[in-house]
C-alpha cells in the first residue's frame, strides 16, 4: 500500500504537533510548515495528498494557501482549521473550495474522520468533466452509479447527457463539489436532473461507498415527519411495534438528499438545523442522542430566497444548506442538446418495449427543438413515450408528437376544468390516460384486446402504457 502524505500548516507548535502525531498513528506521513511561504516551498518539493491548514498565518491565510494550491496543485485536497465559532470564515473556504474544516478545540475524532475522507477521494474525479467532452456521440455522459427509477427523470438517471455550455458548467461544478465536503443547495426547474446531480456528487466524493439517501421532503405527511427524519424507539407511540432508523441515521457516512426541501414545516426546519449543528439525532420516544455523520445536498425548483423574505424558510438554516450552490439548466436553455437527447430516449423506449425504433422525421425534430418544455426532461420523455405509442409507420412526425394539442390548455385552464390544483402538463396528461385506461379495463372486464379496442390503439400500444403508467 502506497504511504500517503500530508502538510500540515501552522505557526503553533503544539498544534502541528498534534496533527503530526495524529497522522502518523494512522500511518501516514507528515510534513510541517509553519508560514505561507514555507507551505509554497514543501509545496513545490514533491506532491501531497491533503493539505491542513490554520486559517490565521503570520504572512497571509488558509485562503491564501487554498488558492495557491487550486492555482497550482489542483488534486490536493485542502482542509482548513479555524477558531471555535467562527463559522463565516468556515463557509467562506468552503465557497473557495475546501474539502472541509476542522473547529479549534480540534477534536481528534473529527480531524481523523476529516482526514480518512481526504485521503479516500477519487484520483480521477477531477479529470470527469473534460473526459464527459471528450466522449464519442453515443457516450456523451458524466457517468454515475444511480439506478434508473423514481429519480429526477428516468433518461438522467445515470448520466448527465449534452454538450452546450450549460451542461459542460454543470459537469466542471459537479466535479468539483464531489472533492468536497461542503452543503450543496440544486436549483433548477422541475424535471432538470437535480438529483441526478446529487447522484452524481455523491458517487464521485469520499463517500461514494456509503448510503446515498434521497428523501422528497414535499411527499412526507407532516404528523409523520419527524418519525421519518429522526426514526422512533418501540413503543414511541400507537403501532411503533420495533426499533426503526430514521432518513437521518440511514444517510450515517454518505449523503443525504433533500429533494424540495422548499416545503419542509417550519418546526421541522428548526429540528434539522440543530442537526446540522449538534451533528446528532435524537429519536422519537428516546432520551440519548446518537452521533450522526452526513454530507446534506438539498435541492428544490422554488425559489428559497423569496421564500425566506415571505417568512416561510428560515434563515439560518437557508445559509447552512446553501453554502454552494449549483444551478441545473432548463430544456430551453440547451436546445443544442436536444437530438442528442431524443436519440437516446428513443434507443431507451423502444429496448424496454421490445419494439423497433423508430426513425424521428425533420419536421418532428425541428418541431421539439422549438418547443417550451415546461417538464423538461421529464416531458420531454413523456411527449417521445406517447409519439412512438402512437405513431403509425416506421418513423415519427410532427403529428405524432401532438405538441399542438398538449398546449391549447394552459395551467389554469386546465385547473379552471378539473377543479383542482395547478399540475405539469405531462402529470396532467398522465393523469388522465390512467384514468381513461382503466375505465376501458373495468368496462371490458380487464379483458386488454377488448379495452384496446375500445380505446381505439393496438394492443401493443395499450401494454407498453400498461407499463409506462404502472397499471397491473
Amino acid at each position: 500500500m502506497t504511504t500517503k502524505h500530508v502538510l500540515i500548516v501552522d505557526d503553533e507548535a503544539d498544534i502541528r504537533e498534534l496533527l503530526v502525531l495524529t497522522l502518523m498513528r494512522m500511518g501516514v506521513e507528515a510534513v510541517a510548515a509553519r508560514s505561507c511561504e514555507e507551505a509554497y516551498a514543501r509545496l513545490n518539493e514533491r506532491p501531497f495528498d491533503l493539505c491542513l491548514t490554520d486559517m490565521r498565518l503570520p504572512d497571509g491565510d488558509g485562503l491564501a494557501v487554498l488558492a495557491h494550491i487550486a492555482a497550482n496543485h489542483g488534486n490536493t485536497p485542502v482542509a482548513v482549521i479555524t477558531a471555535y465559532g467562527s463559522t463565516d470564515n468556515a463557509v467562506s473556504a468552503l465557497k473557495a473550495g475546501a474539502f472541509d474544516y476542522i473547529s479549534k478545540p480540534i477534536q481528534l475524532k473529527q480531524l481523523r474522520e476529516v482526514i480518512t475522507s481526504a485521503l479516500n477521494l477519487p484520483k480521477t474525479v477531477a479529470d470527469r468533466g473534460e473526459r464527459g467532452r471528450r466522449n464519442t456521440a453515443s457516450e456523451k455522459i458524466v457517468a454515475g452509479t444511480a439506478p434508473a427509477g423514481n429519480g429526477e427523470n428516468n433518461l438522467a438517471a445515470t448520466r448527465l447527457l449534452g454538450e452546450s455550455a450549460p451542461i459542460a458548467r454543470a459537469r466542471d461544478m459537479i466535479a468539483k463539489l464531489a472533492r468536497s465536503q461542503a452543503p450543496v443547495h440544486i436549483a433548477g426547474e422541475s424535471g432538470t436532473g437535480k438529483e441526478v446531480a446529487a447522484r452524481l456528487i455523491h458517487s464521485g466524493s469520499a463517500r461514494r461507498e456509503a448510503p446515498f439517501v434521497a428523501v422528497n421532503c414535499g411527499a412526507i405527511p407532516e404528523n409523520l415527519m419527524e418519525s421519518e427524519f429522526f426514526g422512533y424507539r418501540k413503543g414511541a407511540f400507537t403501532g411503533a411495534d420495533t426499533d426503526k432508523d430514521g432518513f437521518l441515521h440511514a444517510a450515517g457516512g454518505g449523503t443525504l438528499f433533500l429533494d424540495e426541501v422548499g416545503d419542509l414545516p417550519l418546526l421541522m426546519q428548526v429540528k434539522l438545523l440543530r442537526v446540522i449543528q449538534e451533528k446528532k439525532v435524537r429519536k422519537v420516544g428516546d432520551t440519548a442522542e446518537i452521533a450522526v455523520d452526513f454530507r446534506i445536498i438539498s435541492a428544490t425548483h422554488k425559489n428559497l430566497a423569496e421564500k425566506v423574505a415571505a417568512g416561510e424558510f428560515r434563515q439560518d438554516l437557508f445559509y447552512r444548506l446553501n453554502v454552494i450552490e449549483l444551478k441545473m439548466p432548463s430544456l430551453r436553455e440547451i436546445p443544442e442538446d436536444i437530438p442528442l437527447m431524443v436519440k437516446l430516449v428513443l434507443e431507451r423506449i423502444a429496448s424496454l418495449s421490445g419494439v423497433e425504433q423508430p426513425g424521428l422525421g425533420d419536421d418532428a425534430l425541428h418541431a421539439l427543438k422549438g418547443y417550451d418544455y415546461p417538464g423538461n426532461v421529464r416531458e420531454l420523455e413523456n411527449i417521445l413515450e406517447r409519439a412512438m405509442a402512437l405513431c403509425d409507420g416506421k418513423v415519427i412526425g410532427e403529428a405524432d408528437l401532438h405538441l399542438t394539442e398538449d398546449t391549447a390548455l394552459p395551467g389554469s385552464a386546465i385547473a379552471a376544468l378539473s377543479g383542482e390544483r395547478t399540475l405539469p402538463l405531462h402529470e396532467y396528461l398522465d393523469r388522465i390516460e390512467r384514468e381513461q385506461i382503466q375505465k376501458a379495463l373495468e368496462l371490458t372486464r380487464f379483458n386488454k384486446t377488448a379495452a384496446a379496442k375500445v380505446l381505439g390503439i393496438t394492443f401493443r400500444s395499450l401494454r407498453y402504457r400498461l407499463d409506462r403508467l404502472g397499471i397491473d
